[in-house]
């Protein structure tokens, strides 16, 4: 099983967008310090994912979510999330 998934950092206010095979274990080490893109916060929380039978099915995901960022001219923020 494979997941797409979406991360959001409060402290950054920047959401990520990635594909694992393990959401606990991809959670911890985008939570460690280290460098790349969410070495930045140790504060992530998957905020949505979904779940794929292949790896190539969760890339095609990760992928498609971002394509519709970058075409909707808007990166991912907090204040593109629907307020409840």
């Amino acid at each position: 099983m494979f997941f797409c998934y979406i991360l959001y950092s409060e402290s950054i206010d920047k959401f990520y967008i990635g594909h694992t095979a393990s959401l606990e274990e991809r959670i911890r080490k985008h939570n460690t310090h280290h460098k790349g893109f969410t070495g930045k916060a140790n504060d992530w929380i998957i905020v949505y994912h979904e779940t794929f039978q292949t790896k190539s099915e969760a890339y095609a995901r990760e992928r498609e979510i971002k394509d519709q960022a970058i075409f909707m001219g808007t990166r991912l923020s907090k204040a593109s999330q629907p307020q409840s």
